[in-house]
């Protein structure tokens, strides 16, 4: 990978939101200022848009609040955790040293340029205005233990986001984190591993912290950010919480699967008791959403008939 480390030292120049001049900029890195100008146009491209003043420099909108693995470490007693700042994805870079990882092994980026969604899609991973987090978890019980983990996963952070003062987040069967029917967040489960054999999971978050609603995205949901929710919070106490309460909770799913996490789910569930569809290819399935059961499956009432459905190819969505 190509290396930004003078790039990234601008950056945390920069984060203080003060103005910084670019004499002062290539003083303090022993470089021209058309060397820094052409730093700063990379962080243009990582969604980075200093304000350049005449005879003040350059400042940020707001400060950055940059993650620390030094501070998550040391302050909030979180080991196993490496911050990447520049990376294709998180999750990948576990997949590619799986070999080397133990559970609970997280990789943490401030920037994504290739971040992964659901289906192949693609996360939009701006420079600093949000989390990128993914888990490494050996379950020695095999890939079909692994049924529901994904639920698991946004209980998890959920809770962990309502410990922050989201009181208003919901999740969304399977894998996504709602405020007010907008997106907060999703999650990506990635596994490798025969049946019968040791499953290596990686679990991937993305999380909307402080992208402002005036983003050049290309998002086509509607989407929300704690910031834009009136909560500003510091991403490295919440990327240390978030680590401790989903290793505690792994180790209870590994041992006991759903079953405890029910309740959990149901008392935040975005869909429980309410007209829903389910859209399968072409098809749309209508009916009441009646939570999920002990394998993780979405528990629709159709026609008088509950049943449990349960696929990477199923979306749900609210009824019109």
């Amino acid at each position: 990978m190509k290396d930004y480390s003078i790039t990234l030292k601008i950056m945390a120049i920069l984060a203080d939101g003060e103005f910084h001049s670019g004499e002062q900029l290539g003083q303090a890195l022993g470089m021209s200022r058309a060397a820094i100008n052409q730093h700063l146009k990379i962080l243009e491209t990582w969604g980075v848009r200093p304000h350049r003043v005449t005879g003040k420099g350059y400042c940020l909108s707001e400060p950055i609040n940059l993650l620390d693995q030094d501070v998550i470490s040391q302050q909030y007693h979180t080991d196993n955790v490496e911050v990447i700042p520049v990376i294709d994805s998180t999750n990948q870079y576990l997949l590619d040293n799986i070999d080397k990882l133990t559970s609970g092994d997280v990789c943490l980026a401030e920037y994504q340029q290739a971040g992964r969604g659901r289906r192949g899609g693609k996360w939009f991973s701006p420079f600093g205005a949000n989390l990128y987090l993914s888990m490494y978890w050996r379950l020695e019980q095999g890939p079909a233990a692994a049924m529901g983990l994904s639920l698991v996963v946004g209980i998890v952070i959920a809770e962990t986001l309502v410990q922050f003062g989201c009181h208003d987040v919901k999740v969304k069967w399977p894998n996504d984190l709602y405020i007010n029917n907008r997106k907060l967040a999703g999650i990506l489960v990635e596994m490798t591993g025969k049946t019968g054999d040791v499953a290596h999971i990686v679990i991937g978050a993305g999380i909307n912290i402080a992208m402002k609603s005036d983003t050049t995205s290309p998002i086509d949901q509607s989407w929300t950010s704690l910031y834009q929710e009136g909560i500003i919070t510091d991403r490295n106490a919440l990327s240390a919480a978030i680590v401790t309460n989903l290793r505690i909770a792994l180790q209870t799913f590994e041992i006991q699967g759903m079953t405890p996490f029910l309740p959990r789910w149901h008392v935040l569930d975005n869909f429980l008791n309410k007209p829903v569809k389910l859209i399968i290819g072409d098809r749309e399935i209508h009916g009441i959403e009646r939570g999920i059961n002990e394998f993780g499956a979405l528990m629709l009432e159709h026609e008088d008939e509950i049943k449990a459905w349960v696929g990477g190819e199923i979306s749900l969505r609210a009824a019109n």
